[in-house]
């Protein structure tokens, strides 16, 4: 009999979670040996419980999804991720497998596919969910460069170009300029839409 695949679950939905856990806690060859409700808790489960895959969700406190995968393939390369997540944005899945992660599915993904996704990346496969590998396709990559995507990040709340400036360490001109770039590559009207659409995408 094969040995059973540890499993850390990253969820900050405590039903979710434990629907989640309980699902594969079904199958046979699957445990879940560590959960955790924040993105920055998941590197020291990981190393406590020696897991064999990770479960993310992509929007936690303390560390997205995305951060986290990072920081494991950094800190702990063997151990490989999957990231599930509600939103299902094509620039999310660019760049959770930027970050280094083996699969990324949809949470409402049958349990049966996610038990099946677990597997496959212990054997060294890619798991992607096939409706968001086409729409990820189709958007291209993301044409903000980091700095304009931290402008607008910083921009989301409604601060003045002042307030950005200050808080950005940078001048005013260079942040009107990193927003009026932003918006000309988004082909929209003004900041607010340049954020949306950025954030529909999963750029931001």
């Amino acid at each position: 009999m094969s040995r059973t695949i540890k499993v850390l679950l990253a969820e900050d939905q405590s039903m979710v979670r434990e629907a989640l856990a309980a699902l594969l806690g079904l199958e046979e060859d699957i445990e879940v040996v560590a959960q955790a409700a924040r993105g920055d808790e998941v590197l020291a489960a990981a190393r406590a419980h020696e897991v064999d895959v990770a479960l993310l969700d992509i929007e936690m406190p303390g560390a997205t999804g995305i951060e986290v995968t990072a920081e494991l393939q950094r800190e702990l390369p063997e151990l490989k991720v999957v990231v599930l997540t509600t939103f299902g944005r094509p620039g999310y899945l660019r760049s959770a497998m930027e970050a280094g992660a083996a699969a990324f599915l949809v949470k409402d993904a049958p349990a049966a596919q996610l038990a099946a996704a677990v597997r496959k990346v212990l054997a060294g496969e890619r798991v992607i969910d096939p409706t968001l590998a086409a729409a990820a396709l189709a958007d291209g990559a993301n044409p903000l460069t980091d700095r304009e995507r931290e402008v607008l990040r910083a921009a989301a709340d409604g601060s003045t170009n002042a307030e950005l400036a200050a808080a950005l360490h940078l001048s005013q001109g260079t942040v009107r300029n990193y927003l009026s770039t932003a918006i000309q590559k988004l082909a929209v009207r003004n900041r607010a839409e340049a954020v949306r659409i950025a954030r529909e995408k999963g750029w931001l």
